[in-house]
């Protein structure tokens, strides 16, 4: 402001020549633009004025909703715990600067918009990652479109995500992709002509994974004995798998979450089922393994993620993660650990926080390599990958042979 008050006292001096009041002027808009200036190494500021970049590293905020608290609680574990180490792995490269806010969704809707709310009001956040179940990402993601807020699941697999809005994309690979890869192995191999089915049929994973095997099975010429459905928390499932052992079907389909299906498997072993099950992505969990015991034996399942691979960043990455956290990682770990590096890459073309610079760069994600192989996002924002079809042997993983 002095040195607006200078100029403006010039003006009002008798005497003064033009000639001498131009040479003050283009003096004063050099100075003004010498103190306005940033020099290199400065931060500088993003557009709802939080820092952004210092000395060449662009550094942001993004917030995180998982599913941390209740009784599956192990997939936002695995999912926090691979962001953290992604984070930490980030961070040390130096060319990006990540800082993560955490808020627990409990694996509700209500809460999971709530822990939304609270990090959307913080006009620092660049983006989100999360929440954990496609029932509460449906509830938190139109909201977060709808502010200009990019956001990706790194869990979420039920048809119509990415759809939702155009700041929404997931690297997970949708169910559509993974259970019929899932049927089609299982298939081959037993000859199965006849199949039952059960799922949950009041959470969005659940029902839609039903969805995909019931299209599948129906375009591949499958009858289908029994369709058997549960409630959330049930843990009797007598009833229904009675009914389908009357069918005496050849394989079992089952959409559920890895704390329900290992109870499922594990009561239908005692029942004297012993057809194989194939599962949707709830069951890409090694707590179904523990829940089930042997019971899990001979389950098939489809996912990006084989944690026995010799791939070399697949060994080190589990390393990694079992020297940070005293545990094997699973599918969500990794692709949550895989999320965050797609994050850093767009953050680092795009060269600012800004939401919709950061999105278009998102967006133009193409062939990054990443631990479970390269990413490309399609013109939805869904994720273009391959899967690799697993069964549960001997208490492991193994790759479907």
């Amino acid at each position: 402001m002095k040195n607006i008050n200078l100029i403006g006292g010039l003006l009002k001096m008798k005497g003064i020549s033009r000639k001498i009041f131009s040479i003050l002027s283009v003096a004063m808009l050099l100075l003004l633009a010498a103190c306005g200036g940033n020099s290199t190494g400065s931060e500088t500021k993003d557009n709802n004025g939080t820092s952004s970049t210092t000395d060449g590293v662009v550094s942001a905020k993004f917030g995180v909703i998982s599913y941390l608290t209740g009784a599956g609680a192990a997939y936002g574990e695995a999912i926090t715990n691979g962001l953290k180490l992604a984070q930490k792995d980030i961070n040390a490269l130096g060319e990006v600067n990540i800082e993560l806010v955490i808020e627990d969704s409990a694996g509700k809707a209500d809460q999971a918009l709530n822990a939304a709310q609270k990090i959307m009001s913080d006009d620092s956040i660049t983006a989100i990652i999360g929440p954990t179940l496609s029932t509460e990402f449906f509830a938190v993601a139109p909201e977060v479109d709808l502010n200009g807020i990019p956001i990706m699941g790194t869990s979420t697999t039920v048809d119509g995500i990415p759809e939702i809005g155009d700041y929404v994309f997931r690297n997970a690979v949708p169910e559509s992709l993974a259970i019929p890869a899932a049927i089609k192995k299982a298939v081959e191999r037993t000859g199965a002509k006849k199949v039952a089915m059960i799922y949950g049929n009041d959470d969005a994973l659940t029902k839609g994974g039903f969805e995909v095997m019931e299209r599948t099975v129906k375009e591949m010429g499958l009858e289908i004995t029994t369709i058997e459905t549960y409630q959330d928390g049930q843990s009797d499932y007598n009833a229904q798998l009675t009914k389908i052992k009357g069918t005496n079907p050849d394989l079992i389909l089952a959409s559920a979450l890895y704390n329900e299906g290992a109870v499922i498997m594990d009561q239908a072993r005692k029942m004297g089922i012993d057809v194989p099950f194939v599962g949707g992505n709830g069951f890409n969990s090694p707590q179904a393994i523990a829940i089930a015991g042997d019971a899990a034996n001979g389950l098939i399942v489809a996912t990006p993620y084989f944690g026995e691979s010799e791939d070399a960043k697949i060994k080190k990455f589990n390393e990694d993660y079992e020297a940070e956290y005293g545990k094997k990682p699973d599918q969500f770990a990794a692709q949550a650990y895989d999320a965050l590096f797609i994050y850093a890459d767009a953050l680092k073309r795009a060269g600012s926080t800004d939401r919709e610079e950061f999105r278009e760069s998102l967006a133009a994600t193409k062939d990054l390599e990443g631990i479970l192989g390269k990413f490309s996002f399609d013109e939805v924002g869904d994720v273009i990958m391959d899967v690799t079809v697993l069964e549960i042997k001997d208490g492991k993983f193994v790759e479907f042979e």
